[in-house]
């Protein structure tokens, strides 16, 4: 099973999002705290539609207790200022997808942890400055999924 790490995400309906896609490639949703909205919100339900009970989603009160969940896991972290796309890594079972918040990404503390395993990025083209969150979980997760070869997909 992938996860799939949002740091502090700020925007409900970008994790709504990532909840109906990580139901989707069954990979497992982590939220690092604080979060910038409540699991219950409206806009958070609404983008996850009815895929709530068929995602694993777990809450996280800081970084190092997520690391602590998840001990084997290793860490790619997206970041714009990476040099390696994410479809030159060598995906495993078990690997964890850091995503950092809207709009600010991952802080140089996280990217600088002993724990992330390889900073990659989203390619695109010259001049733009990200992608949307949930848009960037799911490119990288799909991608990611494929790269192992589908497990469990239909």
């Amino acid at each position: 099973m992938l996860h799939v790490v949002l740091h502090e995400p700020r925007i409900p309906g970008n994790t709504g999002n990532a909840i109906r896609m990580c139901a989707g490639a069954g990979a497992a949703l982590h939220l690092v705290e604080p979060l910038g909205f409540t699991l219950d919100e409206a806009r958070l339900r609404r983008a996850g539609l009815d895929y709530h009970d068929l995602a694993h989603v777990e809450v996280h009160p800081s970084f190092e207790a997520l690391l602590a969940r998840l001990p084997e896991a290793r860490v790619h972290a997206f970041t714009t200022a990476a040099t390696t796309w994410h479809t030159a890594v060598d995906w495993r079972d078990g690997d964890a997808l850091l995503f950092g918040p809207e709009p600010t990404g991952l802080p140089p503390e996280v990217l600088a942890h002993p724990r992330i395993t390889a900073a990659v990025r989203i390619p695109m083209l010259p001049g733009r400055r990200s992608m949307n969150l949930s848009n960037a979980a799911a490119v990288a997760t799909y991608a990611a999924w494929g790269a192992l070869g589908h497990p469990g997909g239909a």
